[in-house]
């Protein structure tokens, strides 16, 4: 009898797992869950700590929170919702369908070599530092409430659509367009959200300084994002193999590339290189390396990165010259640097039959970026903003934010 139930017991259960398990590859496996923590690393702590430091003390733990409520949000939204409108197979070229709601019909199947709850983990840390991202633009003004529903009704109607177009089987990757880790779905789309945001929530209140209050914070989380990027970048060869080697290696040399141009930029502007602007170039290279990371050579992405400093650098005058308030430059570094990034992929992709021709594609794809998220993005928030308003008064916005939305303050006397 005892025997009889061991094997009932192996039928019912371990065959099961065995069957799920076939076709993982255990090494694939290990990777993707590294670079999964190390995504969630970038945005907390790292992006609150770089996005932190950078805005005044008394609006530090409001930025912060911005980015772990993100954290949080998104990891519901996108199990609920947001993964099956990105990768739920459809006809559609726009949009997935609804087979995977709630994650139905996924029972941990490979992806691949990877388990598909894996693959829908993974996804899940690309949506979240992608709504963080938005929030530079911003900081130090807008209204909690407002925020949370916005970056879940954001990340649902634009980014998991806009995913879907390109990694999910809809348009802009079927026309060919080169995008191995977001640069369109991530970087380009956060910073034209950034700058329709920042002209819809309209300028800071005047005040005494707008330095950053922590350039520290500022250094340790541009350390963290560089060093999470390998994960975003590597990871997304969705594999322990060549492509990751590749895309890791292009990930360091773009990004010390562009600290490099970055700080040349500062000596010829200002006679000086700055710590924040150090930590910035860095910030602007992993953006620009990485739709490009796995379709061009180790010194293709010196090139880009290069660049990307000089450029991204630059940048940051425009909101100056146009007059709108990007607190903290999402429109120049992820805006402009997803952009060139974007087009970098195609002058320098490897493999290819033209790549004048990728480079037509690559602007279509960024145009075909550009537009959608603009548009969508304003009647989010021209919605949000009819119905609870966008931003604390100025009673609250001269106080502070952390006190006037979180009832805390980061530094006590």
């Amino acid at each position: 009898m005892r025997k009889f139930k061991n094997i009932l017991f192996a039928m019912v259960f371990l065959l099961p797992l065995n069957a799920f398990a076939e076709g993982i590859d255990s090494g694939d496996t290990a990777w993707l869950l590294t670079s999964t923590a190390l995504v969630l690393m970038m945005t907390i702590p790292g992006l609150f700590l770089f996005y932190g430091g950078l805005v005044r003390k008394k609006n530090v733990l409001s930025t912060i929170t911005h980015s772990f409520a993100a954290a949080a949000l998104i990891s519901v939204s996108w199990v609920l919702i947001g993964y099956t409108l990105a990768f739920g197979g459809s006809e559609s070229q726009f949009v997935g369908s609804l087979d995977h709601i709630g994650l139905k019909n996924i029972i941990g199947a490979a992806n691949g070599t990877i388990p598909d709850y894996l693959f829908v983990a993974f996804q899940a840390t690309f949506a979240i530092i992608t709504v963080a991202l938005i929030t530079g633009a911003i900081a130090e003004r807008a209204k909690f409430a407002s925020y949370v529903l916005f970056a879940v009704l954001w990340s649902t109607l634009i980014y998991s659509p806009l995913c879907y177009w390109v990694w999910g089987g809809g348009w802009i990757g079927s026309m060919g367009a080169l995008d191995f880790a977001g640069g369109t779905v991530v970087h380009m789309s956060s910073g034209t959200a950034a700058l329709v945001a920042a002209f819809m929530y309209g300028r800071r209140a005047k005040s005494s300084s707008n330095t950053p209050h922590n350039v520290p914070f500022v250094v340790a989380g541009a350390a963290l994002l560089w060093v999470g990027w390998f994960g975003f970048n590597a990871g997304s060869a969705l594999g322990a193999n060549g492509d990751a080697a590749l895309a890791f290696l292009n990930t360091n040399t773009a990004a010390s590339a562009a600290v490099i141009g970055w700080m040349l930029s500062e000596w010829v502007s200002k006679g000086v290189p700055t710590v924040v602007g150090a930590a910035s170039g860095a910030i602007a290279g992993l953006v620009a390396i990485t739709p490009a990371a796995g379709f061009v050579d180790p010194i293709s992405s010196l090139y880009i990165g290069l660049i990307a400093g000089i450029i991204c650098s630059y940048a940051c005058s425009l909101k100056t010259q146009f007059g709108f308030d990007d607190t903290l430059d999402v429109v120049a570094i992820h805006g402009i640097g997803g952009l060139w990034g974007t087009i970098a992929t195609g002058i320098f992709a490897v493999g290819i039959a033209s790549n004048f021709a990728q480079v037509v594609i690559q602007m279509k794809a960024a145009a075909g970026t550009i537009i959608f998220v603009a548009i969508g993005t304003y009647i989010i928030l021209f919605v949000i903003d009819q119905l609870f308003g966008l931003r604390v008064d100025e009673e609250s916005e001269t106080k502070g934010l952390d006190i006037s939305e979180h009832g805390n303050e980061a530094y006590g006397d």
